[in-house]
């Protein structure tokens, strides 16, 4: 996907409206902190939106360079509390920096992972699934007072089973994936699918519950791995890879509503893990 920045404008209250009122703030975990951390007023019109998964000061170099005054991220930048902001540390100076050249700083996270049609689904889309439902309702959310569609993972199915050896084959091309962790099986055919991006060991057991043949997220850890040989295929594709296609959905979102507002994905690579 690329995307260039021009010269046409757009107030950062109406790119933010457009993606809360895709996914709403009030959807967002307790621990989390999505939202506007670093900000221009709302008034304030913007020269483009830089899209990435976490926000470093290289990518706020990238912002400048390429005419954008505000970056949109996945993961939010200000996430622990700080007690300063000295420059010791790549948060302070991407602060800092963020702050001398006056762009904003915004993170859709648990809110645009918990959304239908939200970060799983755009996983789901990819793999080109069928028939995708959340894989566990959150209970009691509302926004404005209505009540909302929103969960954690997913599960749906493969249009036609496969065998266990080219789904696994098919994840790694569709994750443009170098290595695939994977147990030790007994499903030799997949058809029900579950999936959820980031770090979603969590939803072993209600993927089992589902019937899931396999899952996949981004982190598993090395202890999730024992004792379902029986159950599922566990794939573990790695977090940055698992949550790769979540700039797309959040210009798809933004494209919705203003044709012409300049948006770009960020070319400076954040996966800040190597494989050699």
């Amino acid at each position: 996907m690329k995307h260039t920045c021009f010269d046409i404008r757009m107030k950062v209250k109406d790119i933010l409206g457009a993606l809360e009122e895709f996914a709403p703030l009030a959807l967002q975990d307790g621990y989390d902190n999505a939202g506007l951390q670093i900000g221009l007023a709302e008034d304030a019109e913007a020269t483009g939106a830089l899209l990435c998964l976490d926000v470093t000061e290289d990518v706020v170099d990238e912002a400048v360079l390429r005419g954008c005054n505000l970056i949109i991220s996945h993961h939010p930048l200000l996430f622990h509390p700080l007690k300063n902001i000295t420059g010791k540390d790549y948060v302070g100076r991407t602060i800092m920096k963020a702050i001398k050249n006056g762009v904003a700083i915004y993170a859709s996270h648990t809110n645009l992972d918990s959304v239908y049609g939200g970060v799983n689904f755009k996983m789901a889309e990819k793999m080109g699934l069928v028939n995708p439902e959340f894989l566990s309702i959150k209970k009691d959310c509302t926004c404005s007072g209505a009540a909302t569609n929103a969960g954690e993972g997913l599960i749906a199915d493969l249009p036609n089973p496969l065998p266990q050896r080219d789904f696994m084959e098919n994840v790694k091309e569709i994750f443009r994936l170098k290595s695939l962790r994977v147990n030790e099986s007994e499903k030799k055919t997949i058809k029900k699918v579950a999936l959820c991006g980031g770090a979603g060991a969590f939803l072993i057991p209600k993927a089992i519950e589902k019937g899931a043949d396999a899952f996949i997220t981004g982190e598993i850890g090395y202890h999730h791995f024992f004792g379902h040989e029986n159950d599922l295929l566990l794939l573990e594709i790695g977090h940055y890879e698992s949550e790769q296609f979540t700039m797309e959905l959040l210009y798809d979102i933004i494209r919705k509503v203003n044709a012409t507002l300049p948006v770009c994905e960020v070319k400076k690579k954040t996966n800040p893990i190597n494989y050699l």
